[in-house]
This record gives C-alpha cells, structure tokens and sequence, in this order.
C-alpha cells in the first residue's frame, strides 16, 4: 500500500494516475485505513479496502473492469465499484466510496474527515 502525499482542496493526491492503468487496481492506505482503487475504462472508483462480511482485503480480490466489480478473496462476494453495494452473498452491507478526480496527471480522493 501506499501512502497518500497531503489534501488538495479538501482531496488527499493517492498518487500518479500511472499507478492504477485502465483495467488495473491499487491500494493505498489512509489515516490508517485501507482504500482500494480501481480504474474501469480511464474512470478512478475509490472505496474502503475491508470487506463488509468478514474484513478481507479486497483489492487483494479478482478485479472485473468490465462488470466494474471485485471479489473478496476470503468468500467470493463481488462488490460494485462504483457504488461499493455488494452484488452477491453472504456480504450484505456496502462498502464507503469516495469521490474521486484527476488533475494534472494526479488522482485525488476526497476523504470524509
């Protein structure tokens, strides 16, 4: 994981926009607290890292870009990206999103502080 480089205008810059490719995820670690990227066709999605059901990982999971999904590694629920709803069981609760853009090369995360 990485650690986000300080707020711009209320959003944390996560980093270059290279380290997440079209089709490709990344981790990085805010305030102590796991944050999954995800970019599906040039868009950046950012939710919480921890799944609902049972706190794995899930950017550690098997991304979908195409569906805009990821499935947790610990029991296979698949989880939206953009919504952070998860799509099939047993999770049930939804991960936290975040707002996301890019600037000058640089994805910002607006983190709720």
């Amino acid at each position: 994981m990485t650690q986000p480089q300080g707020a711009a205008g209320g959003y944390v810059d996560v980093g270059p926009i290279e380290s997440v490719p079209a089709g490709s995820k990344a981790a990085v670690d805010f305030d102590g607290e796991p944050v999954g990227l995800y970019n599906v066709d040039g868009q950046i999605f950012a939710m919480d890292d921890l799944c609902t059901h049972d706190e794995a990982y899930l950017s550690e999971g098997d991304f979908n870009p195409s569906a805009g999904t990821v499935r947790c590694p610990r029991h296979s629920s698949h989880f939206d990206v953009r919504t952070g709803r998860p799509r099939t069981l047993p999770a049930i609760l939804p991960v936290q999103v975040y707002e996301t853009k890019v600037e000058q090369g640089r994805i910002l995360v607006l983190f709720d502080t």
